[in-house]
């Protein structure tokens, strides 16, 4: 089997990051800048998808979350925090690149993220030295589960559904693209992650 495989799809966020912007960081932010948590959240849902499709800029999201009233903190200073919180998950970059090397894989990041949280993680953490392509919500504008990111990301890896096996920390994810013959991965741990991974023939 594993002279089958030509590629491997991989989740950025809690998979080989951490989140960029999940509701820890947003409570955290909150504490941190004094802000009503509940009011901010709010506001965070009805506007958050549009971000991460790349129709708005992180300071215009920013304004309609947090700066749509004055504020004893700057956009800078709020950013600065949002991007601290990025920490990688080293053994997963590794399990990655290692498989990388060894089977001569295709890697693409499949993500839903905002256009300058990628780009800070992407080159804060040196993504691109072993991410061949990056289908992300924020340059292709749409958002998972919608399908046509697989198949965005099937295109331009140029391989079939059964050549490729795919890791994402959500279940659905993995289910949608099961339907579509992409053998998935729920990651929870690099452990387990690692064990299935050597179960398709890609051992480390």
């Amino acid at each position: 089997m594993m002279n089958t495989i030509k590629a491997l799809f991989v989740d950025i966020g809690n998979v080989l990051l951490t989140n960029g912007w999940d509701r820890t960081i947003r409570r955290g932010a909150s504490e941190k800048f004094d802000l009503d948590y509940e009011e901010m959240n709010e506001r965070h849902h009805l506007t958050f998808d549009t971000y991460e499709e790349g129709k708005l800029t992180l300071n215009q999201y920013l304004q309609r979350v947090v700066f749509y009233q004055p504020r004893f903190f700057s956009q800078d200073e709020f950013k600065a925090y949002m991007f601290a919180q990025s920490k990688p998950k080293a053994d997963m970059i590794d399990l990655v690149k290692e498989l990388k090397e060894k089977y001569r894989l295709k890697i693409a990041a499949v993500s839903n993220e905002g256009r300058e949280l990628t780009i800070h993680r992407v080159n804060t953490f040196g993504l691109s030295g072993f991410i061949d392509f990056f289908v992300s919500s924020c340059f292709v504008h749409m958002r998972k589960p919608d399908a046509d990111m697989y198949r965005l990301a099937l295109d331009c890896a140029q391989v079939q559904p059964e050549q490729l096996i795919y890791i994402d920390d959500w279940q659905m994810f993995v289910e949608v693209a099961g339907v579509m013959g992409i053998r998935g991965i729920q990651h929870s741990s690099v452990v387990s992650t690692r064990e299935a991974l050597a179960g398709y023939g890609l051992k480390r």
